[in-house]
């Protein structure tokens, strides 16, 4: 039997408004996500990572920000429908989220066992004792040392990986059934980049936690997602479960991402980039968003964009894989692209 989805994210469309102009930042974003699985949302600055993730727990600032479509259905219920008070008795219960920053995050003018004692207070009804040893004993299971005395600190005497720690115990605290981490190892060294890692995935394994990592890491995917979404300009381009993604990655804007990367396995002379740079979201026009930057465009990528097509194992937005493509359906990992080349 399947398991249900914890979380369904349907059509999700955020606009923001400025000087009388109108800017899609999330532009029909869709994707499932189970509970105690991964999903990596990956893809490069501007393309709407962060609002997406902003956008499930009704963060987008009002009234610039608004939610002018879809549906964000958790646990059987519509988020986008719900209120304010309603709304926030599931934000740091139910759903959490580890923001990029810590240092902007935690306040500065009270310790750290103290913002997580709130939470408990908040959402579990604990009482100042009881909210107290358990804000100790998260502490403890994030790996902090000497965990009470830490409690006592305020958040400029912590390192940075002490700090990204103490934003997991919180948003940790009332066992939430979903973990929203963004960029949460942007800011940190490698060790402690790769503890913070190896600590979600321990803790997902035993608390059943699902997660929503954004990121543009794809290391970072590699090595903690069961899925990836790619976005560009609003919009998911490729959908697909880790081991396929990375195997054979099918978008060329996805297969842009990979060859980017530098490979510890062989010397490369050369990284190969994506050539230009991402347009601003109110600067999209019609046909494909990547149309202008991918080498295998023509002309029915200028004209009209793609829908997201189901391709045995992913969706891929791309109209190579549709039998409008000139010469016939192609595959970039299959075979060659008969009419490659821009028109």
């Amino acid at each position: 039997m399947a398991m249900e989805n914890l979380l369904e994210v349907r059509n999700l469309k955020t606009y923001f408004y400025h000087d009388g102009k109108e800017t899609a930042a999330v532009d029909g974003v869709t994707f499932d996500l189970k509970k105690g699985e991964t999903l990596g949302i990956v893809g490069e600055s501007g393309s709407g990572k962060s609002v997406t993730s902003l956008s499930i727990l009704q963060l987008i600032s009002k009234p610039h920000g608004k939610i002018i479509e879809g549906e964000v259905v958790f646990k059987g219920k519509d988020l986008v429908k719900m209120g304010e008070k309603e709304i926030r008795k599931i934000r740091g219960n139910e759903i959490s989220m580890i923001f990029q920053e810590p240092m902007t995050s935690l306040n500065p003018v009270f310790t750290v066992g103290n913002q997580i004692m709130e939470v408990l207070s908040q959402h579990q009804g604990l009482s100042s004792k009881e909210a107290r040893a358990t804000a100790i004993e998260m502490l403890k299971l994030v790996g902090i040392p000497s965990a009470e005395k830490r409690a006592e600190q305020y958040p400029h005497q912590l390192s940075g990986g002490m700090r990204q720690r103490v934003m997991i115990a919180m948003a940790l605290a009332c066992n939430p059934d979903l973990l929203i981490a963004d960029e949460p190892t942007t800011a940190l060294d490698v060790t402690t980049q790769a503890q913070i890692l190896e600590l979600m995935n321990d803790l997902k394994d035993r608390l059943n936690t699902a997660i929503l990592l954004i990121t543009h890491d794809l290391g970072v995917v590699a090595e903690t997602a069961d899925k990836v979404a790619v976005m560009y300009l609003g919009r998911i381009v490729e959908y697909a479960d880790v081991e396929s993604f990375f195997e054979s990655p099918k978008h060329p804007y996805s297969i842009g991402l990979l060859k980017s990367i530098p490979n510890i396995d062989g010397r490369v002379e050369r990284l190969n980039p994506i050539t230009g740079q991402v347009p601003h979201p109110s600067e999209v026009t019609q046909g494909c968003r990547f149309a202008n930057r991918c080498e295998y465009a023509q002309s029915i990528c200028q004209q009209e964009e793609p829908p997201l097509f189901e391709c045995k194992d992913r969706r891929i937005r791309c109209w190579i894989y549709s039998n409008q493509w000139p010469g016939g359906k192609g595959d970039l990992n299959g075979r060659e692209i008969a009419t490659g080349g821009k028109s």
